[in-house]
């Protein structure tokens, strides 16, 4: 690695929204600086996990080591594929850490979306250098000159900025490796220096322990070094160093340079990559109550506390007031579905801020939304009303005053703790009875009863029942005197009461997930 100057080093991350074709651009830039052989079964080189080459998608940021000649000079360009999904989004942000650049990937036909929109401005906010790359110019319907207006309008990146390329084909992307060495800037290191470097991802393998992977901005480290971390103070020793090429490369030491699909996916991995048994619960966000009592206050050591789990949410009478966390969304859709759109928004009680148009057919909204209006099911209703075209994608806004209060769900009068909720006072009825009416669905028959509530405190609001499965106890009774078949009937009775008290409600696995998703119909 010694070989490599400083300015020779590019490190950079192909950044877009999803299915824009983030992935197989780094499949031909892999092909073209003879990181892997050019054949017909690179697909998804870089997406490593089952999950992500069933989906089609990337979730994690993967990384690669290019080695490019270029005018008699050979460069090292580290690249980093970046997950596209809205509920990927931390993924990239901590990917970009470790970069001085990024490839702006956009679709000649689908244009600007709002991941593209967020993406570009935390590597603006990062200060990186951008390079706008218009994919899928093969394409029938495409219109590379559209997405370059929408580009210049947008992100203020001239149009003769833009890179115009067919990474399925393979067209024009040898361009892309001249702009990466031309307009993105060495990283500032200093290998003289005390190291010191970032982690921006890691995994664990169960024979060789914890690999991280690291941005080196100073020093140098090498095999059996001790290395300090800088938040716990734990000092390690490094048994191996290496690159990603894109599989891993052992060298001898390294020098100083450089995101309810989620919920779905996590499960999916656990299942498939530890074998483990997932129960999901209901996702839940971070809620903040002013507490009214002298007493409370002195107990938490704070007059506001963040609640994190529904089942400590504090009584009303203890409280001054709750607020709850809210974030500012923007919507990029064609102007024929704005209607709906904006019937769903206000559904969820959304405040409208912003309404542009970006060119003659799309729209960008911008709403103020409360989190947990957000967190389960609105990207799966808002791809629904808009036939899959409107994209979506959210900051952190901070928090706002809100009328809330926990809901319980019971099953034969217990509780069940993985549905316990924290909803708006407005929205509590239609939300229980819409659980209870899925929970009703999902939950097989016993030999007795099932009672299904949605409650505040000590007050019902919904209720389902499920009917239990009944013999026939009158099969043998042909004609004869009434009151024997009245005795079997009560004695049915009482049995199914008896059953009711003792017997425990199996609540299957995929029940939960059926349940998580009660909004949709909203």
């Amino acid at each position: 690695m010694s070989r490599f100057p400083v300015e020779n080093i590019r490190n950079f991350s192909i950044v877009a929204h999803v299915d824009h074709g983030k992935s197989t651009l780094a499949d031909r830039l892999l092909e073209l600086t003879g990181t892997i052989d050019k054949t017909k079964n690179n697909k998804q080189v870089l997406d490593k996990l089952q999950v992500e080459r069933e989906r089609g998608i990337t979730v994690k940021a993967q990384t690669a080591s290019l080695f490019y000649n270029c005018e008699g000079k050979q460069y090292l360009l580290n690249l980093i594929d970046t997950p596209g999904h809205v509920d990927f989004s931390y993924e990239v942000s901590r990917s970009l850490s470790a970069c001085q650049g990024v490839l702006l990937v956009v679709d000649a036909n689908e244009g600007i979306q709002a991941q593209t929109v967020a993406n570009f401005f935390l590597a603006f906010e990062a200060q990186l250098s951008v390079i706008p790359v218009i994919n899928k110019i093969d394409l029938k319907n495409a219109d590379p000159e559209r997405v370059e207006n929408q580009i210049e309008k947008v992100f203020d990146i001239p149009s003769d900025e833009c890179i115009k390329i067919s990474a399925k084909l393979g067209t024009n992307v040898e361009s892309v490796l001249q702009a990466i060495i031309e307009r993105i800037p060495p990283p500032k290191v200093h290998r003289k220096n005390p190291l010191r470097a970032l982690v921006f991802d890691s995994t664990f393998d169960q024979y060789r322990g914890v690999i991280a992977n690291v941005a080196l901005f100073d020093g140098v480290v090498s095999k059996g070094d001790k290395i300090v971390s800088a938040h716990t103070q734990k000092t390690y020793e490094v048994n191996e160093v290496g690159v990603l090429n894109p599989n891993e490369q052992p060298t001898h030491k390294l020098l100083g340079f450089l995101g309810l699909l989620h919920m779905e996916v996590f499960n999916q991995r656990l299942e498939q990559e530890y074998n483990a048994s997932v129960i999901l619960t209901t996702p839940t966000v971070p809620y903040k109550a002013v507490l009214s009592s002298s007493k409370l206050i002195k107990e938490h050591r704070e007059k506001e506390i963040t609640i994190i789990n529904p089942a400590q949410f504090p009584d009303k009478s203890k409280v001054t007031e709750y607020l709850e966390p809210v974030v500012l969304g923007t919507i990029i859709t064609p102007d024929e579905y704005t209607g709906k759109i904006m019937m769903l928004c206000e559904a969820r009680r959304a405040v409208q801020k912003n309404m542009i148009f970006i060119d003659q057919n799309r729209v960008m909204l911008k709403y103020l939304f409360p989190l947990n209006e957000i967190v389960v099911d609105f990207y799966d209703s808002l791809k629904s009303l808009s036939s899959g075209y409107a994209s979506f994608d959210y900051e952190d806004a901070g928090y706002q005053t809100a009328e809330l209060v926990k809901m319980d769900i019971l099953l034969n009068g217990n509780t069940v703790e993985e549905l316990v909720t924290v909803v708006h006072k407005d929205k509590a009825h239609s939300i229980g009875k819409a659980i209870c009416e899925r929970l009703k669905d999902s939950l097989p028959r016993q030999l007795f009863e099932i009672a299904i509530q949605a409650a505040i405190g000590s007050k019902v609001i919904a209720r389902e029942t499920v009917k239990a499965y009944r013999k026939n106890v009158l099969a043998k009774c042909y004609g004869g005197d009434i009151t024997r078949k009245m005795k079997l009937l009560k004695r049915q009775a009482e049995g199914k009461k008896k059953l009711r008290k003792i017997g425990n409600v199996e609540v299957p696995k995929d029940a939960f997930i059926k349940v998580l998703k009660t909004q949709s119909s909203k």
